[in-house]
Formats: structure tokens, sequence, C-alpha cells
């Protein structure tokens, strides 16, 4: 049996302490290196070079660590479910050791600033695991487990694990971590300000002039210039490099639920079955562990995410028995096309300007190693993994094809409009809560009825590149799915690579109906 009584917050933004509030950029600002976004890997850069004092400044739309990094499930890992075959395969032996060194230099790394600064985190050393149940899968995991072995991970294959219920195998690797990722970034914020760095929330940035220096253009008006920037935006905000062509976006849903102490795996899991299943557990109460569940990979813009939320919760029960869901959240995050990170120099020909992106849902340390890669790369350092995560490497490109043109292929159909979703005949038919894409005086309109009755319109196109938006019931918000920009009902950003908001249609007076062959704006 299970409780519905989730809270709509991510867990790490309810329990975290506030923070202190930063004000938006309200004058034009002159400092060496401007660091766009504000979670893990934007702070991680920001407070590597503030040390190494340079003048920093954090450019953020909302609050620092509320985006992607606030809807984690914050694994601090090297085994990135099933990763370091494909790259031996593809990109060979060395390019395998090279990501498993910088990704465990990177929980290294987080471990040092803990002790460092004390951070009350929840800091938990334990072990990571991929699992299969399909007794089919288990030559790929043992090949898996070999190959990060190989790398020079700490693993091993295993029959048996510590889960409530059976699996074929595994691969198992130690010396992996987990934490309260907004208590240790908050941490992060204190010490960038404390070496002279300075963070401004609610200042979206909506262009870029590079040259030497770069110049920063914020929604406001005030303007940054700097030396150097970094793009670290979840998806980047600029085009110019056309890593858009390389990113898919996805989101994941999270539920979470205690469970007695006794019962709680001790380990991090995840399998890529089931549409994908990752788990771990938190400190919670005495006597009980936080069950932190995670999976339904889908893509934004997907309209059935009220029924995945019931299956996530559902597959949660059938293994951990009857649950009481205390939170559940979306988190989102981006697949570059060869499975590796892009971070480095923004394109070709870049000089000062770079950027962090495609972490595949392992931001954590992906985070991290980007902070530490960019922060090296900007005094001009060049780690042994720089080549690796370049993301003007060509190398690979006849490798990432496929995936490429799938993923374009993907693209080019939502620009075409042909994945509108269901819709009742009438905007009048909307129910309180609902939003659909509606024809206004002939052009598509995306509508939204709120719970008081009242009708928001806004027009139907991403602002980003044009895209078809769709609405996600379950989080009342319209998605763009192909490059997976956000926005509320009334059309404000949620998420980017957006960076203007959807314009608002006036449907007073105005011939309204769901009609899917309307003519497009």
């Amino acid at each position: 049996m299970t409780e519905h009584t989730a809270d709509q917050t991510s867990y790490w933004i309810e329990t975290a302490p506030p923070g202190n509030l930063h004000a938006p950029l309200a004058a034009d600002l002159t400092v060496d290196v401007a660091v766009v976004g504000g979670g893990i890997a934007g702070l991680s850069t920001a407070r590597e070079l503030a040390r190494t004092g340079r003048t920093v400044a954090v450019l953020e739309a909302d609050r620092i660590a509320t985006g992607v990094t606030g809807h984690t499930t914050a694994k601090l890992s090297a085994l990135h479910t099933l990763v370091y075959e494909g790259l031996r395969r593809t990109r060979g032996a060395e390019a395998a050791k090279l990501y498993a060194r910088s990704q465990s230099e990177a929980i290294r790394h987080a471990a040092a600033i803990v002790d460092e600064l004390g951070i009350d985190c929840d800091w938990e050393d334990t072990e990571a695991f991929t699992y299969t149940q399909d007794p089919e899968r288990a030559g790929e995991l043992k090949a898996e487990a070999d190959a990060a072995r190989a790398a020079g991970l700490p693993a091993d294959y295993v029959t048996g694990t510590d889960l409530p219920f059976p699996v074929v195998g595994a691969v198992r690797v130690s010396e992996q971590a987990q934490f309260h990722p907004r208590k240790y970034l908050l941490a992060l914020a204190d010490d960038l300000l404390r070496h002279g760095g300075t963070i401004h929330e609610h200042t979206r940035v909506i262009g870029l002039k590079e040259g030497e220096p770069c110049r920063l253009t914020s929604e406001a008006g005030p303007t940054v210039t700097a030396k150097d920037v970094v793009v670290a935006t979840h998806y980047p905000v600029f085009d110019r490099a056309l890593l858009f062509t390389r990113l898919s976006p996805r989101r994941e849903l999270v539920l979470t639920a205690p469970v007695a102490a006794e019962l709680a795996p001790h380990g991090m899991y995840i399998t890529p079955e089931h549409g994908t299943r990752s788990l771990r557990t938190a400190p919670y109460t005495d006597g009980q562990r936080l069950l932190i569940v995670t999976g339904e990979h889908f893509t934004p813009g997907t309209t059935d995410v009220e029924e995945r939320f019931a299956r996530l919760a559902d597959w949660a029960t059938e293994h951990f028995g009857t649950l009481t869901f205390t939170h559940r959240w979306a988190t989102q995050d981006n697949d570059s096309t060869d499975s590796v990170p892009l971070v480095g120099p923004f394109h070709v020909g870049s000089r000062h300007t770079y950027v962090a992106t495609g972490f595949g849902g392992w931001g954590m340390s992906g985070g991290i190693m980007a902070g530490r890669l960019l922060s090296d790369l900007i005094a001009g350092r060049n780690p042994p993994w720089s080549e690796l995560y370049d993301p003007r490497r060509v190398r690979t490109a006849v490798r990432e094809a496929p995936a490429f043109l799938k993923h374009q292929a993907q693209v080019a159909r939502h620009f075409v409009g042909d994945r509108l979703p269901p819709t009742s005949g009438s905007v009048d038919d909307l129910a309180p809560g609902d939003g659909a894409l509606v024809r206004i005086d002939g052009r598509r309109c995306a509508a939204y009825r709120d719970e008081g009755g009242e009708l928001h319109a806004v027009s139907a196109r991403c602002t980003h590149l044009g895209c078809l938006v769709a609405f996600n019931r379950a989080e009342r918000a319209w998605e763009c799915p192909c490059h997976g920009s956000r926005f509320d009902p009334d059309g404000r950003i949620l998420q980017g690579p957006a960076t203007q908001p959807l314009e608002p249609r006036d449907v007073t007076g105005t011939d309204t109906s769901a009609d899917p062959s309307a003519e497009r704006p």
C-alpha cells in the first residue's frame, strides 16, 4: 500500500538553510572572470578561481543552488551506469582511464573541501552499484566491471547486494560518496565571498559579446566586462557553438519516503532497466533513513508525467513495502551524443569563453570536475583530461553520428509540430489546472486554466529556437521537447536555454478551439 502525501518541493531545498540573499546586478561591473550559472559547476568554478586571487562574479537567473543542482539525487560517483566499456571501445583505454581519474579526483576534492571548511552536509562514504535483474545483461555488466577496473576504479562484479530484492549481478565500486548538495554549495558560496567573489541572483544574462575583454548583458540592462567568461547554465544559453545539436534534454522523477534504518540499503544503486531506476538513502530521523528513488527517464514536454509518478511509486512499494511519500520532484539534465560532458573552450576559435554542459545525469562529480578543469584552463594549465572533455573535439564525430542523427530527427519532428498533446476540442473544455495547445484567431497558443477558472494564454513557440511547447500537468509547466526550456503558465522562464519569456496572447472575445490542424504562428 502507498500513501500519496508528497510535498512538491525538493527535499534538498526544503531542508537546507535559506542562504544569504544576493542582490541582483544593479550597475555595470568589471571582473577578471564572469561565471553565468549558480549551480554546482558554476559555483565550483568560481570558488576555484577566487582562491587564485582573481576577481570573480557569479550571475544567476534565480537563486543559487536551486536549479538542476537543487533537484539532483546527489550521488558523488565515478560509476556512471555503463560508461567505461563504451569509452574503451570508442575512444580507447586511455580515455576510459582519464575519465575515471578525473571523476574520482573530483570526489576526493569535494571530500577535502568538506573537511577544510567543516561543512555539515550529511557527507557519507559509500559504494556505488550498477545492477541488473535480467540474466541476458549479466555479460554486459561483467564487461563494464572489467572496463571500470582497467580504468583504475576499485571495481568488481558481484551477485549479491543489500537491496531488499534479488539481482542477477552488479558492478560495484567502492570509495564513492553521497551528500546534501545545497548545504555543500551554500558553504562553497560563502567561501567564494570570503575570497572576494561576488554573487548576483535574479540576474538573467541575455547577451554575450566575445572579445578582449568579453561583455555580458543582463536582462535588466547592467553589463559585466570580463577577461574570461564561463557559461555554466546547465544547457548553454548561447548557441554560437551549435552545442544544441549535440545535447538531448531529459527529465527524471524523484520520490522520497522514510524507511526503517535496518531495512535501508547502504549503497547507491542504479539500473538502466524499467526506464531507469536509481536509489539511495539519506540521514533522516532516529531509527529511519530517507529513501530516494529516481526514474522514468523522459523527454521534456511529455504529457503523462502524473502516470509516470504513479509507476515509480508502484515500483518503490513493490520493492520496499508500504511507504508514505514525503517529497516528489523532477530533475533535468542533458546527454551529449558521445556520452562525455562538454567542458572547455566554448567553440573553435574561442579564447576567453568556456562552457560546462552535457553531464548526462552525473552532474555532482561532473560539476566539481568541471570547476577544477575550467579554472586550470583559465590559468593556462592543461590537465591530462582536457582533450577528453573538450567541446571542440572532432575525433569522435563519426562515432557520434548515429546519436546525433537520431537527436536531430526528433528535433525536426517537433519543429514541424507533429507531436501535439491530446486536446479536447475547445478551450472551453479545459479543466482547472489543465493546459493545451489551442487555436486563437488562427494562431496556435498555449492555453492554461488556473484553479480559479481564469484562462491564461501565451505563444506556443519556444523562444529559444521555435519548437512547439507542451503542457506538463503534474508540474504545471510549458516545456520544450527540443532543447528543454521550461515556462510557467504565464510564460515566465523556469529553465533555459530560453532567455525570453513566451509572449502573452489575448483571449478576450476571440475564436478559441483546440484544433491540432490549426495554422502555425
